[in-house]
């Protein structure tokens, strides 16, 4: 693996000393936010994760390297370069052969984690079935990639552009635990409920740093989800939200958005139909999670 990682300095020391690391994807720099609220926030979240005592280890590919924490500058340069590329498990080998640049999706990210041996990572909201995808067969790899790869994921549910439904069966058929945090029912990213409940529902750090070492001390292979909502005060309302997601399903559908392009472009559309407040949101519930995750980080560290 030395041959294509690179462990920044403050990360390797931590994990050296078993001390607490949270993984952070970088999809969200490059494709996720306009700059500069793409740097700024990833700052921030890593800000939020220091303060609770923990270390933050963003990972992204540079010049075919997989760097496991980025310094201020890698983050700068990811939030402005163009021609980043979208990095989930069947790219990997393209971009470290070709040493190019690349933002890892929730996917990948969830790998170089576990390969790092950090065992928390924590997100805005995972991918799963997409509308639809009884005829289009789109699937996000995250599903598959919680079905095998052992990383607690903190995020705010699945992004309530997806067949939340479609997505919790998956799940359930892989053995993935969806564990509520402080909830019982799963959240929908920008609103905290999205009509469906959770496996359980944990109320502390502790609770969920527990289930985590039992699932692995098990050799039960794979990730959990760990749904922890958006801040009430930051939460849209879901009458809003869904009527927003059909007009941009059908604008996406006109277009002929497909496969990557699906996320982003709908993303955008949800920004410009309610005028930003979508971002405030999603700032918002990424740093909650931040907060959480580093927690839970912690107390997993204590077992």
């Amino acid at each position: 693996m030395k041959e294509y990682m690179v462990i920044h300095p403050e990360v390797a020391a931590a994990l050296a000393a078993h001390q607490p690391v949270v993984a952070l994807e970088s999809t969200i720099i490059s494709h996720g936010m306009p700059y500069p609220d793409n740097v700024e926030t990833a700052l921030a979240v890593e800000e939020v994760i220091r303060q609770q005592g923990v270390v933050p280890a963003t990972i992204a590919i540079l010049q075919g390297k997989i760097h496991i924490g980025l310094t201020k500058d890698e983050i700068e340069y990811l939030g402005k370069a163009t021609g980043v590329r979208k990095v989930s498990r069947r790219d990997f080998p393209v971009v470290l052969a070709k040493g190019l640049d690349g933002a890892t999706t929730v996917a990948a990210t969830m790998i170089c984690a576990e390969r790092a041996g950090i065992p928390v990572f924590v997100t805005g909201g995972i991918g799963g079935v997409h509308r639809g995808a009884e005829t289009t067969m789109d699937i996000s790899a995250d599903l598959q990639e919680l079905a095998h790869t052992n990383v607690a994921v903190v995020c705010a549910g699945a992004k309530s552009i997806l067949d939340l439904g479609l997505t919790l069966e998956y799940l359930e058929t892989f053995g993935v635990p969806v564990v509520g945090y402080q909830t019982e029912d799963f959240p929908a990213f920008f609103t905290r409920k999205s009509g469906y409940g959770v496996d359980v529902s944990a109320e502390n750090p502790e609770d969920v740093a527990k289930m985590m070492k039992a699932k692995w001390d098990l050799q039960l292979h794979g990730g959990m989800v760990i749904a922890n909502p958006i801040p009430e005060a930051d939460a849209m309302s879901n009458e809003e939200m869904e009527g927003i997601i059909q007009q941009a399903l059908q604008r996406a559908e006109a277009e002929g958005i497909k496969g990557k392009r699906v996320t982003p472009f709908l993303l955008s559309e949800v920004k410009e139909a309610t005028h930003g407040r979508s971002l405030v949101a999603n700032i918002a519930l990424v740093k909650h999670n931040a907060v959480v995750g580093a927690a839970i980080a912690k107390a997993y560290a204590a077992l």
